[in-house]
C-alpha cells in the first residue's frame, strides 16, 4: 500500500488533483481521491457479480458489480478503468462512460468514474487476490437483491447504481463497436 494516490477537490465534478499522497494515508484519512468501475455485461445483458476476497482493505467478502478501484498518481480515470478490468477479471474492451459523483462514508472519499462494458462471453480471468467468485446475473434480479440492505454489497457501488437511472433495464444489444 506504499502506492501514490492522486488527492482530489472534494466535491469538484471535473477532478481537479490537489496534491498526492501514499494509498495507506488515503485509507487511513479518508482523503479524497479518484475511483473507478465498470458495469460489465454480457450479450444477454446480463450483469457480471463477483464477490470481494476477505483480505481486501475496504469492504473484505462484500458482493459487488463494479470492477476497478483507486485512480493512481498522474494516471486518467479511463485509463486506470481499463487497467482494473484487465486485472480483475482479465479484459480489454471498449468502455462507456456513464456516471461521474462523487461519494462519501466513514471508510471512503471518492470522486467515481464509471463505466459500462459489454464481454463476448468467453472465459473471465479473475484476479484471485482481489476476487473470490463471480458470475453472470439478469440486471433485474440484482436490482431486486440490492433492495435487500441486508444483502454484503458494497456501499459506494449500491449508491452509484441508485445514482444510474434504469442500469437494471434490459439494454438490449451492445452497442456498435463494443
Amino acid at each position: 500500500m506504499s502506492e501514490l494516490v492522486d488527492l482530489y477537490e472534494p466535491g469538484d465534478p471535473a477532478g481537479r488533483v490537489t496534491g498526492t499522497a501514499t494509498r495507506a494515508r488515503v485509507r487511513a484519512a479518508n482523503l479524497p481521491h479518484a475511483a473507478t468501475g465498470v458495469l460489465l455485461r454480457d450479450g444477454t445483458g446480463r450483469v457480471f457479480v463477483h464477490r470481494r476476497t476477505d483480505v481486501k482493505d475496504v469492504n473484505p467478502g462484500a458482493h459487488d458489480c463494479l470492477a476497478g478501484g483507486v485512480v493512481g498518481a498522474g494516471e486518467d480515470p479511463a485509463a486506470a478503468a481499463v487497467r482494473e478490468l484487465h486485472e480483475e477479471l482479465g479484459v480489454r474492451v471498449p468502455l462507456h462512460p456513464v456516471l461521474r459523483r462523487w461519494y462519501r462514508d466513514e471508510r471512503t472519499h471518492h470522486l467515481a468514474v464509471v463505466f459500462e462494458a459489454w464481454w463476448d462471453g468467453t472465459p473471465l480471468r479473475l484476479q484471485p487476490e482481489e476476487v473470490a467468485e463471480g458470475w453472470w446475473e439478469p440486471a433485474a434480479a440484482l436490482r431486486e437483491r440490492l433492495a435487500d440492505p441486508a444483502w454484503p454489497f458494497v456501499p459506494d457501488s449500491r449508491a452509484l447504481l441508485r445514482a444510474w437511472p434504469r442500469w437494471w433495464h434490459d439494454p438490449g444489444p451492445p452497442p456498435a463497436g463494443a
